[in-house]
């Protein structure tokens, strides 16, 4: 069974709890706050014969057959890809599974996520279902971007915004989650996770300190000039491209809000301060504005699956991080 998290509890009361069941949810909140955990908790509880306190018993037939995943009254619809789109056949095939008779009497349950990677084709095909499902079934859309979400997709369902942990609860999971890691780590990994503990694990297991000290010391020997940008490039070909741009996304704004208030208290994580500092006081406000822009534009593409040429892309930001110190 999934984990409720302390920051859920109550969320999970009000859900749980309902004596009627709306068709469709959506549940929304940046990744790595536990979504999805509570939509398998919800999924559960749902097709569960003999829930007890809310939760599903985890002993009847039907958790049993949940838990083997073989549960015929269950359909969960995901990329077929990690960090693909769900394409529309894959919808197709989840609204033959609505229009059926639940074979065990009871609900039908369907878990789609991430419900934003759905294509224009494939959010239009569920769009009937949404509206109006067959039968007594629940669709539960996790969703970690709700502006990429259709309109018509969203209004269908009862929109519910996810809780986020505060800093204290998430220290007090990662305590347990990652025993051996100091408590210096487990707030670097945090931080590094925008506050969203299930992804510092995530970020853990990968590397992520680790990988964050490489681009560090490369972005300074770059503005030393003791190394090439397609050096660099090439040498960072591990680092998920979409945590690479996260990064130079936040330390262009902290650059341009240093540049603004001269607050030493907001200039991010340590490893970088100084190069903030540097690149502030020597580089002009627009070619800031510029890079930034920049960044952004290319972010969202990344975040689109463009096809892109990975090593150029890089190239071209480092070039231009290159220049950055010197007016103009």
């Amino acid at each position: 069974m999934a984990e409720v998290f302390p920051w859920q509890a109550a969320l999970w009361q009000t859900l749980a709890g309902r004596a009627q069941h709306a068709h469709a949810y959506l549940l929304h909140g940046p990744a790595g706050i536990g979504k999805r955990a509570m939509a398998e908790n919800l999924m559960a509880a749902l097709l569960c014969r003999s829930p007890q306190d809310l939760k599903a018993c985890g002993q009847c037939k039907s958790c049993l057959l949940l838990a083997a995943g073989t549960h015929p009254d269950n359909f969960v619809l995901e990329p077929e890809e990690a960090d693909k789109a769900i394409k529309v056949d894959q919808v197709r095939e989840l609204v033959s599974f609505v229009v059926q008779t639940a074979q065990m009497g009871g609900r039908k349950v369907v878990l789609v996520e991430p419900a934003e990677s759905m294509n224009l084709n494939a959010a239009n095909a569920l769009l009937k279902s949404l509206e109006e499902p067959s039968g007594d079934t629940v669709l539960l859309l996790v969703c970690h971007q709700p502006s990429r979400l259709l309109p018509t997709v969203k209004s269908r369902c009862v929109q519910q915004a996810c809780p986020l942990p505060s800093e204290a609860q998430s220290l007090a999971w990662l305590a347990t989650a990652l025993p051996q890691s100091s408590e210096e780590e487990r707030v670097e990994l945090l931080t590094l996770a925008a506050g969203s503990p299930l992804n510092a694990v995530k970020l853990n297991a990968q590397g992520v300190r680790e990988q964050r000290a490489q681009v560090v010391d490369g972005v300074k020997k770059l503005l030393k000039q003791q190394v090439a940008a397609s050096q660099l490039a090439e040498g960072w070909n591990s680092i998920p491209l979409l945590q690479l741009f996260d990064w130079f996304c936040e330390w262009a704004q902290l650059t341009l809000r240093y540049q603004l208030t001269k607050d030493e208290e907001g200039l991010g994580l340590a490893d970088m301060r100084k190069v903030v500092q540097y690149l502030a006081d020597k580089s002009g406000q627009g070619k800031v504005l510029a890079i930034q822009e920049w960044l952004l534009a290319q972010r969202q593409k990344v975040l689109g699956k463009a096809n892109l040429n990975r090593v150029l892309l890089l190239e071209a930001l480092l070039v231009q991080w290159a220049s950055l110190p010197g007016q103009g």
